[in-house]
């Protein structure tokens, strides 16, 4: 044992007298350091915006409630906030938050043209953007890993030391295992350490603490392990570290980029523009056509409400809402289509992740944090559901119950966030 820690310490000493090592180590420390640091900011932003939301959005309602007492106006002028509140290891790996909305304001009209306000595209591949932790461990570490390993060798045989030590060392770990190890826990060190203060002042459990690190330093050995048999038999540095750098470009970027193109053209899609088009083209239709045309669709969905459809004025309540929600059953098709894509585009960019560590990494470590497409499509879920509920709230006063009482308004249905991990 004692053997094994001399050795290490040698090459502790060996590697704190190489400057350029220990400034390319400082770097990766600053650079980790940065991307957890924005990552806090971003995510304590978002916390706060959804705090002051949330007071302002009880204060707005509190005001109608108290200067409307028609069901109507109150279904038109209340609005509810709804937002996807972001996990404890947010701040380590963003995804797709940026992209996707994360709040939104809705009340009882239709629904799709809320939602598709802003439209998304495919950005499962998406490698180049926000400094965020993710970011920096699957595209940038890579990069410092081959700068490196990669003259491990070639340097000794360029200086003509190689055989010298290869005879005179005891064993091959004396050699180049203790070089290997201490080099590989310092940049693990360097990179590791920001995120390990980012997730004790996050909140993050100890698990998912121990879980992030463990993928974190598989994909880190996987270049280690790379970057030392690519150059283990190679006599020039610079042409070792460009055959690393070109998988680096290969890995990171093209397979992602190409894999994104290919998927786009093999999986159609609507676009969000053109569900929110059909569903207020059919709205602003439904106003020309004779009430029958609305009604008698809308107690196919309501039949318990078939005895209340009539009506004894040209505008009635009742009337509005129920063409409100044709309006998101004529754009169902376009959106559960788009829904459709968006899966099928998640699922294939799966597969292209395998051959793109890089990728798999940034996936992974997304759906650890709870912010990649598929918790941006469960928050979406979440928002047609509560929508749902208020429709089952509001339907019985608009059309049978008249003016609900103040009580009543108490039993409104509140929107519910829960956010979690996946592991």
């Amino acid at each position: 044992m004692s053997y094994l820690i001399t050795q290490l310490m040698r090459e502790w000493g060996f590697l704190l007298r190489q400057k350029y090592v220990v400034v390319l180590l400082l770097c990766s420390l600053v650079l980790s350091g940065f991307a957890i640091y924005s990552g806090l900011s971003e995510i304590s932003t978002q916390q706060q915006t959804i705090e002051r939301l949330k007071v302002a959005d009880q204060s707005d309602r509190a005001i109608v409630h108290k200067k409307q007492s028609d069901a109507g106006m109150l279904a038109y002028y209340s609005f509810h906030l709804t937002y996807s509140q972001p996990s404890n290891l947010a701040f380590a790996a963003l995804g797709e938050r940026d992209i996707f909305p994360w709040k939104h304001r809705i009340n009882l009209l239709a629904l799709e043209g809320q939602i598709y306000e802003s439209d998304a595209q495919n950005a499962e591949l998406a490698q180049a953007g926000k400094i965020d932790f993710v970011f920096v461990i699957s595209a940038l570490a890579p990069m410092v890993i081959i700068l490196l390993f990669h003259d491990l060798f070639a340097s000794e045989r360029t200086s003509g030391r190689h055989d010298l030590l290869v005879t005179t060392a005891k064993s091959y770990f004396a050699l180049w295992g203790a070089r290997i190890t201490v080099r590989f826990v310092a940049i693990i060190v360097c990179l590791m350490l920001p995120f390990f203060v980012g997730g004790f002042i996050a909140g993050a459990s100890a698990y998912e603490v121990a879980y992030v690190s463990l993928l974190c330093i598989v994909y880190l050995a996987f270049w280690t392990a790379l970057s030392v048999w690519w150059g283990k038999n190679a006599t020039s540095a610079p042409r070792v570290a460009s055959s690393l750098i070109g998988l680096w470009v290969l890995f990171a970027f093209i397979i992602p980029i190409l894999g994104d193109l290919a998927i786009n053209k093999s999986v159609h899609s609507p676009k969000g523009g053109d569900i929110m088009l059909t569903q207020r083209e059919a709205v602003n239709d439904a106003w020309d056509l004779p009430k029958s045309a609305t009604m008698q669709p809308f107690i196919i969905e309501y039949p318990a409400l078939a005895p209340y459809i009539d009506m004894k004025s040209e505008f009635e309540w009742k009337w509005y809402y129920a063409f409100q929600q044709m309006g998101d059953l004529k754009a169902a098709e376009l959106s559960e289509a788009y829904r459709d894509a968006a899966a099928k585009k998640y699922e294939l960019a799966g597969f292209v992740s395998w051959v793109s560590p890089p990728l798999l990494l940034q996936r992974s470590l997304t759906r650890t944090a709870n912010t990649d497409s598929i918790a941006a499509y469960a928050y979406e879920q979440q928002i047609r559901d509560y929508h749902q509920q208020l429709r089952e709230f509001y339907y019985p006063w608009l059309f049978y119950k008249g003016d609900p009482t103040k009580a009543a308004l108490e039993n409104m249905p509140l929107f519910e966030n829960t956010t979690q991990s996946s592991n």
